[in-house]
């Protein structure tokens, strides 16, 4: 779900107001419903007299200026007056706000500066290990993608500096990467400090565990890093080293661990790794883990049948063969949502420990069938233009045979579907390809499209249920997709181990950011699309009004810092969030600018 902006005109008044809209798939394509209509929310003229010296309360959710109102004290600081020139009044310093105050805003109330102020005593340094840690997750979660890049540009274009307390001068790129060795150190207290506040906040609990790996790049040889390796790449880039994450994460989404593993490691080889890991931080339990099929091997359900553990995973797309007389039969079937079936099924070989969900769906169907024949048609044409580049010049049969094997690679799923034999003449070159059809597998890829296979030892009779267990996997997959596309996991561009590890950690601490903001979007009704809120929020700015004064020896400079007032949508999302910004203006500097001789001249 997300939010929408509206623009409304009548008798010559244009109003503006939210709808929170949720996307849904239908045959005909995506539509989108509104749910609710954010009205009018009262209170919202009225100013909260927050200065910047209260910037710690507001931060951490506590507004000072409402308590002194429940008190009957007036909040409203007395008047400051001064007689000014308005024609040299102008703006200076614009700094970005709204998105690290937000950024700022879930790291205090998560508690982690004062986590971090135990676990890292102050030493001899100029600025605080923990405010650095808090600048290096806050930048990740504004999608910076490097240190070097915050220490030069982007800290100086942002507001953190009054925010923080912390002065341009001191952010350097050693000090950032140093400030990397010392988080690193602290990876299990603070993972164990999230859990209590996820467990405190949202009630989240842990029955449920989703398990999914993904991987990312390096930029250069990463010599220094021991894990660094080529493998698999789920970001398209083979020619780049990697190291592949293992990440747990709660049925809501939010992050649990994480592991790191070598680029070259498989997938399924990873499993009981993570699942002594999480035993060792909740005890063995019967739990429920939620894994794709990538990662399942017969090894692994044994080890998670002697750990009592009970599990949903899917199942390799061969399988289906097993219950291909179920499959097209059309009895049976539950209606679990539109264009999706789902039947329950005993184990094909009689085991009563476990069972099956077969599951069909109808959007998955058409895509999978879009998808096959694309890759029959261009297959298709390379093995033509070989065939007629044999008719016109034999050549030989090695070479030909790798350029076949090439293409077949290329397009695994139509590969499957044809038999390519490679002609030879007289001379023993090849002269011509013969392609032939798999009537009886190109038949039963076309039945199997859009259906797959769950398998699980749940005794649950109601196989909506389980699939939707299964379902949940998608918030791993989530998790992966926001971390590399908004809090720019990828590429590294560290080398060393440590680096890389605590670069991870970094990333890890802001996906933590991000799925609690979502959690409170959804607490306070305004939906689950992170993006666009913090896009919102982003287009406030700070700012300092400089202003001539004149006074009895002259004409000085007044500089206030002050924060902009958001647009009033804006203003109404803050306001749902209980959010409050400092409005309060600050005299930063006042330096004389011109003075004015007594003489009058």
């Amino acid at each position: 779900m997300y939010l929408r902006r509206h623009r409304r005109t009548a008798n010559g008044f244009t109003y503006e107001y939210w709808t929170l809209v949720k996307s849904r798939r239908t045959a005909s394509g995506p539509r989108q419903h509104t749910i609710a209509t954010l009205g009018k929310l009262p209170g919202l003229d009225e100013a909260v007299h927050a200065g910047w010296e209260s910037l710690d309360e507001l931060l951490e959710g506590r507004s000072p200026a409402r308590q002194l109102e429940l008190s009957g004290t007036s909040p409203v600081a007395p008047p400051l007056w001064r007689e000014v020139d308005v024609g040299g009044v102008r703006v200076e310093r614009v700094r970005e706000f709204g998105e690290v105050y937000l950024a700022l805003s879930l790291w205090r109330r998560l508690g982690l500066h004062t986590l971090l102020q135990e676990l890292i005593p102050s030493g001899r340094e100029d600025v605080p290990w923990e405010r650095i840690a808090c600048l290096l997750t806050v930048a990740r979660f504004c999608a910076q993608p490097s240190e070097l890049g915050v220490a030069e540009r982007w800290y100086g274009r942002t507001a953190l500096e009054d925010l923080l307390g912390v002065s341009w001068d001191r952010i350097n790129d050693d000090r950032l990467y140093r400030g990397l060795d010392e988080l690193h150190a602290h990876k299990e207290q603070l993972t164990q400090h999230l859990l209590k506040r996820y467990q405190s906040w949202f009630g989240v609990g842990f029955e449920f565990l989703i398990y999914d790996v993904t991987s990312t790049f390096f930029e250069g040889q990463a010599k220094g890093n021991l894990k660094a390796a080529r493998g698999y790449s789920r970001d398209r880039r083979p020619d780049c080293k990697q190291v592949c994450i293992g990440l747990v994460v709660s049925p809501e989404g939010l992050p649990l661990a994480y592991e790191i593993f070598a680029g070259n490691r498989n997938d399924v080889t990873t499993v009981q790794e993570i699942i002594t890991l999480m035993e060792g931080k909740y005890g063995q339990a019967q739990r429920i883990w939620v894994m794709d099929r990538g990662l399942v091997s017969e090894e692994n359900i044994g080890f998670l049948r002697q750990r009592n553990a009970r599990y949903v995973v899917g199942t390799p797309k061969a399988q289906l063969r097993q219950v291909e007389k179920e499959l097209l039969e059309e009895k049976d079937w539950t209606p679990v949502r539109e264009g999706v079936e789902v039947k329950l099924l005993p184990h094909p070989d009689g085991q009563g420990n476990e069972q099956f969900v077969l599951c069909r769906s109808q959007a998955r169907r058409e895509k999978e069938k879009g998808m096959l024949a694309r890759q029959e048609e261009r297959l298709w044409q390379k093995l033509l233009e070989i065939h007629q580049r044999l008719e016109k010049k034999p050549a030989p049969a090695d070479g030909i045979e790798r350029r076949v094997g090439k293409w077949l690679g290329r397009y695994p799923a139509a590969d499957k579907l044809f038999e390519v034999e490679v002609r030879l003449n007289e001379q023993q070159q090849a002269c011509a390809l013969s392609v032939a059809c798999v009537v009886d597998r190109s038949q039963w890829a076309r039945q199997a499209h859009g259906a797959y296979l769950l398998r699980t030892n749940c005794a649950e009779p109601d196989a909506a249920k389980v699939w939707e267990w299964y379902l949940q996997l998608q918030q791993a997959e989530s998790a992966f997709r926001c971390a590399k596309s908004d809090l720019s996991l990828r590429p590294i561009f560290h080398h060393k181990t440590e680096r890389v590890e605590a670069h991870i950690l970094v990333c890890f601490l802001s996906l933590a950011l991000w799925r609690v903001l979502e959690q409170w979007m959804k607490g306070k009704g305004l939906g689950s699309c992170a993006r666009q809120l913090v896009g919102e929020i982003a287009t406030i700015k700070s700012l300092d009004v400089v202003l001539p004064v004149k006074t009895t020896e002259g004409v000085t400079e007044m500089r206030l810092r002050t924060v902009a007032r958001p647009e009033r949508l804006v203003a109404e999302l803050l306001q749902r969030l209980g959010l409050h910004l400092p409005e309060q203006s600050r005299i930063v500097e006042n330096a004389v600018a011109n003075v004015v001789e007594k003489t009058g001249v």
